[in-house]
């Protein structure tokens, strides 16, 4: 598993040394570990046990005898530790738990607008967290840490929200702060589409080293994974691609200030707004869904105009960062083939044939589960690197 987090770069020592070795799952003896280490056993055996006093790895004893005393095997105990994934949407909470390999043990939704406020909604995440902690018999001190994705840009340095356009009052909240307060482990947080991006190629590509995930429902953005890792920029907002001016716009206002934004043009408010002008009910992205679905060939039309909307600010895009995969989610891939076909006639035809010959643009295979499944990635990649296990190790010596 490629470590694509904060603290991808970061090389372990000592117990978080051997427990990068394990964190593959696969059971070793303690000689295997000596060798690949280059330790002496006894070295090995007490890093092993001091993982084993934190319990995160544990013996396996399913060696194969070869004549003697079979060999203990020592493997990562997975579902011993756990994370917590939080998905915030604009009108919802999804929290899922989940052990160290990535397996969701369980998960809980609630419908909630995410602009009733950081301490409203928040209150509903944590709600939600310790009933999937208490149901599934885990205490507090099973948990390892938090990831959470807003659906706005993010400060990564502080995890705190920045001018979230549909978010009023969380501007400079401390999201991390008061997580934490209720759930005393460290809490990474990010804008939902990096999240989602995490949560994509960790289900559906996780051999592929350059992927955009691009987002369009209520707003528009991308996440960029490059060479394994996800790109956040100087300040956290690389792939906010919904605020691009499209060329072939007409003047449409938007939300940021700026005039043929990508958002104001081919989101599915806007798209619904231009239905809504050759007279049809349309007030959502629902409503497009609805009016595609039932064959209404304006709405079919409007849809994939949209996708070549989208397609324009992405041919650009692949010339920049060439990756082997765009990957398309939110609500308005339910209006089926229509908006991605869009999307790929302007693609293939305007990017430099080099950066499309093996570009594949395909719709999410996680659809809703996205969000949730990246936010748990963010946790475990936290949980799971040198920095945080050396921190685990000196806290266990120093007690």
């Amino acid at each position: 598993m490629n470590d694509i987090s904060n603290f991808s770069g970061l090389s372990g020592s000592g117990a978080s040394e051997l427990f990068q070795i394990l964190r593959d799952g696969r059971p070793r003896t303690r000689t295997e570990l000596a060798d690949l280490m280059g330790l002496a056993r006894s070295t090995v055996t007490l890093r092993i046990e001091a993982l084993m006093d934190l319990g995160l790895v544990g013996y396996v004893d399913d060696a194969i005898s070869t004549g003697g005393r079979p060999s203990t095997r020592i493997a990562l105990k997975a579902g011993s530790k756990v994370v917590l994934g939080i998905d915030i949407g604009a009108s919802h909470v999804r929290v899922a738990l989940t052990d160290l390999l990535g397996h969701r043990l369980k998960e809980n939704s609630q419908s909630i607008e995410v602009s009733k406020g950081p301490d409203v909604v928040l209150e509903c995440a944590v709600n939600l967290g310790k009933e999937l902690l208490e149901s599934t018999n885990h205490s507090l001190t099973d948990l390892l840490s938090v990831g959470v994705g807003v659906p706005g840009p993010v400060e990564h340095r502080t995890g705190r929200p920045f001018n979230p356009p549909i978010m009023p009052g969380w501007n400079g909240f401390d999201v991390p702060g008061l997580l934490k307060d209720h759930f005393n482990v460290p809490v990474l947080v990010d804008n939902d589409v990096n999240i989602m991006a995490l949560g994509e190629r960790n289900a559906a590509w996780p051999d592929v080293d350059n992927m955009l995930f691009v987002k369009i429902a209520t707003g528009i953005g991308s996440g960029i994974i490059s060479n394994g890792r996800l790109q956040r920029g100087a300040d956290g907002v690389a792939g906010d691609i919904g605020h691009i001016r499209v060329h072939n716009g007409t003047g449409t206002p938007c939300h940021c200030g700026n005039l043929d934004c990508l958002e104001a043009v081919a989101s599915g408010p806007a798209v619904a707004k231009k239905l809504r002008a050759l007279g049809h009910e349309a007030n959502s992205s629902e409503d497009v869904i609805a009016l595609v679905s039932s064959g209404n060939a304006e709405a079919v039309h409007a849809v994939r105009q949209a996708g070549r909307d989208v397609g324009e600010v992405l041919s650009a895009c692949v010339s920049l960062i060439n990756p082997s995969v765009i990957v398309i989610g939110g609500s308005m891939t339910l209006t089926g083939e229509h908006f991605i076909a869009g999307i790929r006639e302007v693609v293939y035809s305007r990017a430099i044939p080099v950066a499309t010959q093996h570009l594949r643009i395909v719709q999410s295979g996680s659809g809703l589960d996205a969000g949730v499944l990246g936010a748990s990635m963010l946790a475990i990649h936290h949980a799971m690197s040198p920095k945080h296990i050396d921190a685990l190790v000196n806290g266990l010596k120093s007690d």
